[in-house]
């Protein structure tokens, strides 16, 4: 049995403290949840069979199985079950690769997924005393991204922050800085392109009580040049900038999957096929390459060549990774974002997986092009990857 995709809608993602900073953030993933089910409206969310969400941060709001809350929110009937999962940056498209595998397993027909990060709201924390009434400060611990309340176990070569550890992947691969901010001017123009021609129209659902109507962070003006201005972020002398970068975001996405016999309910015929899946793990602090085999994999399990992809969509956290990762499979860079990606548009960590899924779904029919890739790297070492089959190519 095969599972397939049959719609996808996403909020516009907002910037930190921007456009979506009063929303919580478990009425953002009910908005991307309502926005989906409107897509597909002969079909009686009854007939959903289960909830699989991605949330990387679960501290506030989106405590407490933020899946389950959404979809109680977003109406659909309190008997479809619901989970929430935590893969980091890949939260969404490992609730992808989970949805598939329950539906080609006969455990499930249709299965909403998506994700969710409201990176603003990601609130601080305190850890608890170890004993009652201990004297001293306490330092409240912000979530919003990357390492917290280390275990002093680990490695310090692992612990890194996530801009240092791509430091030494562009001093590993020898990526200069030119071509970190050309890879970043690009992310921007052709996003800015996709809104002004209408791509993202259909895509993206408007956010109740949210002035934002696209990506609020992309920046049209955006070259190589302007971009090379900015300071290091993070090495005095390195190259990883605020402009080459993804940025901190808040937003969500939604995907529904089905059984090739779900159609009838649906009320629709799928877009894509979920052809293969992968994931792959490295040294922590070589997050950024973890992509590379994941896509290999999922590939070789569809039996599928590089040479046979007409589109990849690969989360952008880092230009330097996401070059790395290119130069790695030895791939036409012209086939990869081509709709913009995340250091313009936004990296919502919980939500980009479900982004980048639904965006490959829609390049892949607009373009006729047969099979795609959409990758993610994930901190802590990892990286998922899944191939999609468009169904309605006729290649």
């Amino acid at each position: 049995m095969s599972s397939y995709l049959y719609a996808a809608a996403r909020t516009p993602f907002g910037r930190f403290s921007g456009a979506l900073a009063g929303i919580r953030t478990d009425d953002l993933a009910a908005a991307a949840m309502t926005g989906l089910l409107a897509k597909v409206p002969a079909l009686e969310p009854a007939a959903i069979d289960e909830i699989v969400w991605g949330n990387a941060n679960g501290a506030g709001e989106d405590n407490r199985n933020v899946g389950r809350m959404a979809g109680l929110l977003a109406g659909v009937p309190v008997s479809v079950p619901a989970t929430t999962v935590n893969r980091l940056c890949g939260s969404s498209l490992d609730a992808a690769i989970m949805g598939s595998r329950a539906i080609e397993t006969g455990d499930a027909e249709i299965v909403l997924i998506g994700g969710v990060e409201s990176m603003t709201r990601s609130p601080w924390v305190l850890p608890k005393p170890e004993r009652a009434f201990a004297a001293g400060d306490v330092t409240a611990v912000s979530t919003t991204v990357g390492w917290r309340l280390v275990n002093p176990r680990m490695p310090s070569e692992w612990t890194v922050n996530l801009g240092e550890a791509n430091e030494q992947l562009r001093e590993r691969f020898a990526i200069s800085r030119q071509r970190q901010d050309e890879f970043a001017a690009r992310s921007h123009l052709l996003a800015h392109e996709a809104w002004e021609g209408g791509f993202y129209t259909d895509l993206t659902v408007l956010v109740e009580g949210a002035d934002l109507n696209r990506d609020e962070g992309i920046r049209p003006d955006s070259t190589a040049a302007k971009l090379g201005g900015l300071k290091a972020s993070f090495r005095p002398a390195g190259t990883i900038t605020a402009g080459n970068a993804s940025p901190f975001s808040d937003g969500a996405s939604a995907v529904l999957l089905g059984s090739a016999a779900a159609a009838a309910e649906i009320g629709s015929d799928p877009l894509a096929r979920i052809a293969g899946r992968g994931a792959f793990a490295l040294s922590p602090q070589e997050f950024g390459l973890a992509p590379v085999e994941a896509a290999n994999r999922a590939l070789a399990r569809a039996h599928v060549s590089w040479e046979q992809v007409g589109a990849v969509e690969l989360n952008e956290a880092f230009a330097v990774q996401s070059l790395a990762c290119v130069d790695a499979w030895r791939i036409d860079p012209e086939i990869v974002n081509v709709r913009g990606g995340a250091i313009a548009i936004g990296h919502p960590l919980g939500a980009s997986g479900g982004r980048i899924l639904g965006t490959l779904a829609k390049i892949l029919v607009e373009r006729n092009q047969r099979y795609g890739v959409a990758a993610i790297c994930i901190g802590v070492g990892q990286g998922l990857a899944i191939v999609l089959e468009n169904v309605r190519s006729a290649g």
